[in-house]
């Protein structure tokens, strides 16, 4: 089965690409005329010798209305082969900000395999284009945030091709971030991913678990792991993925 998310095993938590957050809590967002950028290096497993590279970036236009961008290179065996894997634009708007609960919509398009190693830009056998649209509500205090979001994706070949050739997913999870101190943060995260194709039925558990440091209000590093989970619907059992994902992330809001 072709993954529709075009987010890594790491970065999946992340609703769109814009609403990435600052110190992982996810309810945050960029105030009216700041950026952000999160900066990502993440391997499949330990003994893997492949990692990727994802930058995501944004802007918020107004203190309810950010948008963003997102991409991820990736190389294996010191880079005997490397590649474009993603791109994506992002829009997020918050269409309720209470004192304490909050709720977003949000929309992207992107692509998935843009540059492959040793093939074409954008090439037609190998280059996916994706939809996606969801909403995410939570809960958020001084020293944590709980925040669950749903999210609908639709891939095809061909960028505004809507027949029957298309893959569709819906995915749903939740996110938790927690102050230990000033200067660390917990996060932790599931998320759960089912295709909705009768070729396209299997479903698959990812959770994330990972510390931050707080640089100051406006920077932090991290590090995290990550678990799948996969559903083997011929044995009507799950089927832990071998390893753990694991990565680094910096972040910084200006």
């Amino acid at each position: 089965m072709k993954k529709l998310v075009l987010t890594s095993l790491l970065a999946v938590f992340a609703a769109t690409g814009a609403n990435a957050a600052i110190n992982d809590n996810p309810l945050y967002r960029p105030d009216q005329g700041r950026f952000y950028s999160v900066t990502s290096l993440e391997s499949g497993s330990k003994s893997s010798n492949a990692y990727a590279l994802t930058e995501e970036f944004g802007y918020g236009v107004t203190d309810r209305l950010a948008i963003g961008l997102a991409t991820t290179l990736s190389e294996s065996d010191w880079f005997d082969t490397a590649g474009w894997n993603t791109f994506g634009i992002g829009v997020d708007y918050r269409v309720f900000d209470g004192a304490n609960w909050k709720a977003d919509v949000f929309g992207s398009y992107g692509f998935y395999g843009v540059w492959p190693y040793g093939e074409t830009f954008l090439g037609e056998d190998n280059t996916w284009y994706q939809w996606t649209v969801g909403a995410t509500v939570g809960y958020e205090t001084a020293s944590w945030a709980v925040a669950g979001h749903v999210a609908f994706d639709y891939a095809n070949s061909e960028s505004f091709n809507w027949g029957d050739d298309g893959m569709h997913m819906l995915r749903a999870g939740a996110d938790a971030f927690f102050n230990m101190n000033e200067s660390w943060a917990l996060v932790l995260g599931a998320e759960y991913q089912i295709g909705l194709d009768d070729e396209n039925e299997r479903g698959t558990w990812l959770g994330k678990l990972g510390v931050n440091y707080n640089i100051d209000d406006a920077k932090f590093v991290g590090a995290y792991v990550g678990k799948e989970m996969v559903h083997q619907e011929e044995a009507g059992s799950w089927d832990i993925v071998d390893g753990f994902a694991y990565g680094v992330k910096f972040g910084v809001e200006f």
